[in-house]
């Protein structure tokens, strides 16, 4: 099986994207190419993801596009988790094909998740990390670590992401998704405020 393992950090305060980037660069990561992305995420006909802690999104990078399954965290340190991410034809007219289809299926769309990040990429303790520079649409700047692991390297690939993450700097993660993010800031701006009541 293959895990996704990561950590992300809100940029704010006392860690700026400018510090960020230095460091990066003086640790040898390489910057690849800034992107637009859009996750449009799906609630499950019969079962709640929020409950089962899960996520099923099409992702939309320029004109690639992948659907992606996370599976439930089962990590207390960091993000990890059972992730399935699969290939799909170029093009918005599959993102909306697809989309119909899985609402034809009795999946229901959720929210979109609209980001522009840049990614960098370093091998640290023997490990291949990617660390985004992530500017979430309403959100604001954060750092994302991530590397892949499977059964036999799951604890190795928590500890080299910890690590790397102290070697930054960088302190207190973020653990709920951009989309429980946005979620709640949703509800945050439904309710009322005293003086407009």
């Amino acid at each position: 099986m293959i895990y996704e393992v990561e950590l992300k950090f809100p940029l704010s305060g006392n860690v700026a994207a400018d510090d960020i980037l230095s460091r990066l660069i003086a640790c040898g990561a390489i910057p690849g190419p800034s992107v637009e992305q859009r996750d449009l995420y799906f609630a499950h006909p019969s079962r709640d993801f929020a409950q089962t802690d899960e996520a099923f999104r099409l992702r939309q990078i320029g004109e690639q596009n992948v659907v992606t399954y996370k599976g439930p965290v089962i990590d207390k340190q960091t993000k990890m988790r059972r992730e399935l991410e699969l290939p799909l034809p170029d093009g918005q007219a599959t993102i909306d094909g697809y989309s119909e289809l899985l609402q034809l299926l009795g999946f229901r769309p959720v929210r979109d998740v609209r980001k522009t990040r840049v990614p960098f990429h370093l091998v640290f303790e023997g490990r291949e990390l990617e660390i985004a520079l992530d500017d979430v649409a309403t959100l604001g700047l954060f750092v994302e670590i991530e590397t892949l692991a499977d059964d036999s390297t799951r604890e190795p690939a928590r500890d080299a992401i910890l690590n790397f993450a102290r070697t930054l700097g960088l302190a207190n993660p973020e653990r709920r998704s951009y989309l429980c993010l946005l979620l709640e800031q949703d509800r945050e701006a439904e309710i009322p405020s005293p003086k407009s009541q």
